[in-house]
């Protein structure tokens, strides 16, 4: 096989699997609508980052989430509001705030994560077995490619 048909088949590759990546996320989403409220998307992903890599100043979530900080800003702002974050004076830097998840914040998480496990179990359980262990590898190697890319 010559690099260009190699670049070409792994092009091919790479736009069913964004397409599929696209699907799940959505299906996910609309599946966890109902335990999210009024969250968005980017509120929840947001609220996911906190609680992962918390406490953090906007500046840092900005960075991890790749979103300016006024944007980070805001969405800290509506999670504040919402009691799922909450702010304290950073030791480091009196001019900025470190935020961290609170136990609403974490409960909302839960739920969250707990609709969207739910679904994919059900889809899962009709599924051989090496269908189930080819998506568990996938899943390693996802997260292989976007640990690789971490700031």
């Amino acid at each position: 096989m010559t690099l260009e048909a190699t670049e070409t088949a792994l092009t091919e590759i790479a736009a069913r699997l964004r397409m599929a990546i696209v699907r799940t996320s959505r299906r996910l989403r609309q599946e966890a609508a109902e335990a999210a409220g009024q969250l968005t998307p980017t509120a929840a992903a947001a609220l996911a980052t906190v609680e992962r890599h918390g406490p953090l100043t906007p500046s840092e979530l900005a960075e991890i989430e790749r979103v300016k900080r006024p944007t980070a800003t805001r969405t800290l702002g509506v999670l504040g509001d919402a009691g799922l974050v909450e702010r304290a004076p950073d030791p480091e830097d009196g001019r900025s705030a470190l935020v961290s998840v609170t136990a609403a914040g974490r409960e909302r998480l839960r739920r969250l994560r707990g609709r969207k496990n739910a679904y994919l179990a059900r889809r899962m359980r009709e599924l051989p077995d090496e269908d189930v262990e080819a998506l568990e590898r996938a899943a390693g190697i996802l997260e292989r490619i976007l640990d690789e890319e971490r700031p």
